[in-house]
């Protein structure tokens, strides 16, 4: 059974009209923390494609890339997508709901902003509104500042391509210290690893990109070491 059909129940409540928030809340506790979370993710994505004032086919074609919809559910999931994407405000309050299903850091939190950082470049440019959007579901999620420096260079065209950022050290670390960021990184992108944190297949293949960067951050840094 997919996680769509396990809120089947949760939409006939927004339909006869409980909030969108309401129903979160009341699917927080396990069994149903994956329910929850897709919801949570959902209307994350919609704000966050409504951030620069618009949404766009491509924005709304990236959400449904990253996360994965069956013909037969994607209208479900449309009728959550279109409620929460009227307006941004309250994003910070699904961040937070997002946040507390998960212990600080938790790998599952870097890979829903990376799915969220796709979205914002669905349509090539990268607003400032989208990036202070972004940057407070970072600080909401935890993530901190050398995360958060590292989707940057990974995504935005432009931002400094620096391997300490992308590895999410500082600039004096040792080379010790970065082969142990670049190996911890790896070990939390290989495909097992996230399809066992229920990542959608469909973002488990984009995350070959985040591979590719770490491996090119992890060679510039052993070279610099060699230099």
């Amino acid at each position: 059974m997919s996680v769509w059909s396990r809120i089947t129940d949760a939409l006939e409540a927004l339909r006869a009209g409980e909030s969108l928030a309401a129903v979160f809340d009341r699917l927080r506790s396990s069994p149903e923390r994956s329910v929850a979370f897709t919801i949570g993710v959902i209307a994350l994505g919609a704000k966050l494609a409504k951030a620069d004032g618009t949404v766009t086919r491509d924005e709304v074609t990236m959400f449904r890339s990253v996360f994965t919809l069956s013909a037969a559910d994607e209208k479900h999931a449309a009728r959550v997508f279109n409620l929460a994407r009227q307006d941004v405000a309250g994003f910070e309050s699904y961040a937070r709901k997002i946040a507390a299903l998960f212990p600080p850091r938790d790998p599952v939190l870097r890979d829903l902003m990376e799915g969220l950082f796709h979205i914002a470049m669905a349509d090539g440019a990268f607003h400032p509104a989208e990036e202070a959007f972004l940057r407070r579901v970072a600080e909401v999620f935890g993530l901190g500042e050398p995360c958060f420096r590292s989707m940057m260079v990974q995504f935005v065209p432009g931002a400094d391509p620096d391997p300490f950022d992308l590895l999410e050290l500082p600039q004096d670390a040792t080379l010790d210290q970065a082969r142990a960021a670049f190996r911890r990184m790896v070990r939390e992108t290989h495909p097992d690893a996230m399809r066992a944190r229920g990542v959608p297949e469909e973002a488990v293949r984009l995350a070959e990109d985040r591979l590719k960067a770490l491996n090119l951050a992890w060679d510039e840094v052993q070279q610099r070491a060699a230099a």
